[in-house]
This record gives C-alpha cells, structure tokens and sequence, in this order.
C-alpha cells in the first residue's frame, strides 16, 4: 500500500516566489465523503486519477495513476463537482526535502499554502523562513473541502473561522 505523509503550513511573505518556476494544476473531485477522495488532476502536460483513504494523523492511503490528458479533461466536465481546484504549484527544493507551494486561483484565490511529504510522521524537518502556521490538522485546508467551501466564501460564512 502507498502511504502519504504530509504536513502543511500557510506562507508567509513573498520571499518564496523567487526559488522556483510554477507549473498550473487543475483538479477535480469525483467523490469525496468521510474522509475518502478520488481525483483527477491535469498538472501541466501530465494527468492523473488518485484515490486517497482518510487521514490518519498525518498520514493517508494514497494510490495514484497517469491517465491522458484528454480523458482527464473528460472526466473533469463530466465526472467532477464544480469548483474544480485551480492553482499553479512551485516545487522548491529545501535542506533535502521538496517543498510544494500552491498558490490557489478561482474561488480559493488568495490562499497560499506549503506542504511538504514525509517519511515518517515523525520526521523532524527544518521550516524556511516563508513558512507560517501549520494547518496539517485543519481539515479546511484539505483541497477536497476547499472544493465544496472554497476559501473566497470563508469570510461569508457565520460559521467559518477565517485563517
């Protein structure tokens, strides 16, 4: 079984934005309920469908696999809930981890957030300066709830605690 170990911050500053050139993701959710997803995502060239278990702490099921680009796009208008996730991602490299900052479009323009993979969940790594609170715990952040609530209506909403 693959398993995904991640954590996840909000950026800080705009110091990041000169370490690394972006590339545009666009993904979509063809379900997602009690923590369980499946996704499809075209990131640049490439596509993928992914299927991801609940969390567990910081670790997940993850199993993931390249699909065409043109039945990718398909299963994005057909298959997926709308808003689908915008964002353009930066892969910065970091004291030999890779950090991924994803600065989101669409409704979750203005969001920015870093997340880096894991080897154990217990790992102990070193935060760059760009890096602020850590949200790895707070399901909002999670693209599959960003996809349902996206971060624009946050402010909005009664219940909503904004980050």
């Amino acid at each position: 079984m693959a398993t995904e170990i991640e954590r996840k911050f909000l950026v800080q500053g705009e110091s990041w934005r000169s370490l690394a050139i972006g590339s545009i993701y666009c993904q979509g959710y063809i379900t997602s309920s009690n923590g369980r997803t499946v996704r499809v995502r075209i990131a640049g060239e490439q596509a993928y469908l992914t299927i991801k278990g609940p969390t567990v702490g910081l670790a997940r099921s993850e199993f993931e696999y390249p699909i065409p680009v043109a039945d990718a796009r398909e299963m994005l208008e057909t298959l997926c809930d709308r808003p689908w996730i915008e964002k353009t991602r930066y892969k910065i490299p970091w004291h030999d981890l890779i950090w991924e900052v994803d600065e989101f479009a669409g409704e979750n323009q203005g969001l920015i957030l870093a997340e880096v993979e894991l080897t154990d969940p217990t790992q102990t790594i070193d935060l760059p300066s760009w890096i602020g609170k850590e949200v790895s715990g707070d399901r909002r952040y999670f693209n599959s709830n960003l996809a349902k609530h996206p971060f624009t209506h946050w402010a909005s909403s009664a219940c909503s605690e904004s980050p």
